[in-house]
């Protein structure tokens, strides 16, 4: 039995890399008995058919995955934001560092675009940046005329499953084929009318970039917080996960609660604003969720 990484699915077939090269591999019929969907980024034993054919049998256990875009297996979420076309937008970012903390997945974050912003908005998103770094974030300020920032960001990449996530026009191809310009990966104009991007990527695919594998997975822009309980949410705030074990309250979710430590924080300036107020909206959304059935 031969053992592999799925590393593209599609048209029903999983494309299986083992040191003896690609496969294109069938599911077998136990998966859909199981309900088992083998995911990009899996590692699989299969049996080999021919030189370029296979049958997956079974699919080894997940660290972890996601379910939009279906992978597994991350090490890292490349979460890239656009400092302009669209506009750079906190919210939006501290909804993907959410999702992504959940899954206990480290994030990094890329603002792309630079070069078209006013030196005004530059200082706004420095501010920004300095605001996440003091969290503990990794944020790298990208610029289509300063290349020198490839050297920067490439070592991120080795040795690991890297996913990149973002809103639709953000320029995750783009940024692609500038770390790998072989890639040739189709980009699209953003859309002027509509002020957002239209969707290039239609499939998950691993690629090789530097020294590790990089996801370009579709463009998505509806981001629920569907797994997540009101209780789940302070501890995908890394800032707030700090000073948590110092509520009095057992419980407590930040919000109306007594000597809460979290609110002293934020009172105290050690945690920002901004996010605090962001973790104010989640919890609205969370608590407000209609049920599921």
């Amino acid at each position: 039995m031969a053992v592999g990484r799925i590393i593209k699915a599609l048209s029903g077939f999983y494309y299986v890399q083992s040191n003896e090269g690609v496969y294109a591999c069938r599911g077998r019929g136990v998966f859909r008995n199981k309900k088992i969907t083998p995911l990009v980024g899996d590692f699989v034993e299969f049996e080999v058919r021919n030189e370029v054919e296979g049958y997956i049998m079974k699919v080894r256990d997940r660290s972890n995955e996601l379910i939009r875009p279906p992978i597994a297996n991350i090490d890292q979420v490349g979460i890239v934001s656009a400092a302009t076309s669209p506009d750079f937008n906190p919210l939006l970012l501290d909804r993907f560092l959410v999702l992504v903390e959940s899954k206990h997945i480290q994030p990094l974050i890329l603002i792309t675009k630079m070069d078209l912003i006013a030196q005004a908005e530059i200082d706004r998103i420095k501010e920004y940046q300095t605001a996440y770094q003091e969290i503990g974030y990794e944020v790298k300020l990208l610029s289509s005329k300063e290349p020198e920032w490839i050297s920067e960001v490439m070592p991120y990449f080795k040795d690991k499953v890297t996913v990149f996530a973002g809103q639709s026009g953000v320029g995750k191809s783009s940024l692609l084929n500038t770390l790998d310009p072989n890639l040739y990966l189709e980009t699209a104009e953003i859309s002027k009318s509509l002020g957002r991007g239209k969707h290039t990527t239609r499939h998950v695919e691993l690629l090789a970039i530097g020294e590790g594998l990089v996801a370009d997975t579709p463009g998505f822009s509806a981001l629920e917080f569907s797994d997540l309980e009101p209780e789940d949410l302070g501890p995908c705030f890394p800032e707030i996960r700090l000073h948590m074990p110092d509520c009095k309250f057992r419980g407590c979710l930040h919000d109306k609660e007594p000597k809460c430590a979290v609110k002293a924080a934020v009172s105290d300036g050690a945690i920002a604003d901004f996010r605090y107020d962001h973790y104010l909206r989640f919890l609205e959304e969370i608590k407000t969720r209609k049920p599921r059935y």
